[in-house]
């Protein structure tokens, strides 16, 4: 029995579709301004906000989630060292940890999993997005044959937003669009969905910290550096529209994070030993959109005026008339 997505379909073409009679509602040009069917290109974005302010709380259970899990560091720590080289009895203990006090190592992943239908169904809806397309095709999901019509023919600075980077000559010319300008609009749009991406890791590690744990640190690095390579790759055959969603969505991540990080701070474990020794005196990073502004230098020590040496065994005295004392009158 194959597993059918065409309830995710329905959901994300009612979202997109209500948007837009919005947009056109309110009075936004259903013609191109600017080269851009803007009230095509308001419905992804709102499609976005209405998805996020749904997850909204639960992106907050996952900072919770966090916090109690870089609380319970130390004791992790402990039982790591307790059952080294024993590893069900530690998967055992720890799992027990984590029941006792309430903290869920999977509720980190939980949003961008939520995540994952939502770019599908936009994804699937909008590479079928073909004016050559069959009748019956066209009245999927809960669309009439005028609304697949209309956003077939939509375009954001005159690149359709179903055309691709990759695409080729026939699905342009299907579209009456002009490669050079898919190919710019297209590049551009991957460039920013490339940096924004980095933009929202980097943001949660530099206010969160680098995991001791070293397969831990390792997912960070993939999460900084991996994901944002492979859009080079994946961005080329990702739909326009799709791309704008993605940039938007990263977008709302960099405001959201930044306020939940204002809200539950990151704890600061205190370091002792030779670590609390070494680090002790360098002064955090604080402040600024990504926590790159550095705290104010440690005040220098006052320095004391030495006091002065007296004169060295052998050597002339500065005033010997002052020092000796006056002969008496016989």
């Amino acid at each position: 029995m194959s597993l059918s997505l065409d309830w995710i379909y329905y959901a994300i073409s009612w979202i997109l579709l209500t948007w837009h009679s919005a947009w056109d509602a309110i009075g936004v040009p259903v013609g191109a301004v600017l080269g851009t069917n803007w009230s095509w290109i308001l419905a992804i974005i709102f499609l976005v906000v209405t998805v996020r302010v749904i997850l909204f709380p639960v992106f907050v259970k996952q900072i919770k989630s966090q916090r109690a899990m870089q609380a319970l560091q130390p004791k992790v720590k402990e039982l790591q060292e307790k059952h080294k080289g024993d590893r069900e009895t530690l998967q055992k203990e720890m799992m027990e940890l984590y029941r006792k006090e309430k903290a869920n190592p999977l509720m980190g992943c939980l949003p961008m999993f939520l995540q994952i239908p939502v770019f599908l169904g936009l994804f699937h809806t909008l590479k079928r997005l073909n004016p050559n397309a069959k009748d019956q095709y066209k009245v999927l999901y809960g669309w009439t044959a005028g609304q697949f019509e209309n956003a077939a023919h939509a375009k954001l600075f005159n690149a359709p937003i179903s055309g691709k980077f990759g695409s080729t000559a026939a699905e342009l010319a299907s579209l009456g669009a002009s490669a050079h300008t898919v190919k710019i609009v297209a590049g551009v749009l991957v460039a920013i969905m490339i940096a924004t991406t980095y933009l929202t890791s980097r943001q949660m590690i530099l206010k969160t910290g680098w995991a001791e744990d070293p397969q831990q640190r390792m997912v960070q690095r993939l999460m900084l550096y991996g994901i944002p390579v492979s859009l080079l790759v994946s961005g080329s055959i990702f739909p326009i529209g799709v791309i704008i969603y993605w940039v938007t969505n990263n977008l709302f991540t960099l405001g959201q994070q930044q306020w939940v990080l204002r809200k539950f701070p990151p704890l600061v474990p205190p370091k002792t030993g030779a670590a609390a020794g070494r680090t002790g005196a360098q002064p955090a990073k604080t402040g600024g959109l990504l926590g790159r502004k550095a705290a104010p230098a440690p005040a220098k020590p006052q320095v004391t005026t030495p006091k002065v040496a007296g004169p060295k065994p052998g050597a002339k005295p500065v005033n010997p008339k002052k020092t000796r004392p006056a002969k008496r009158q016989g």
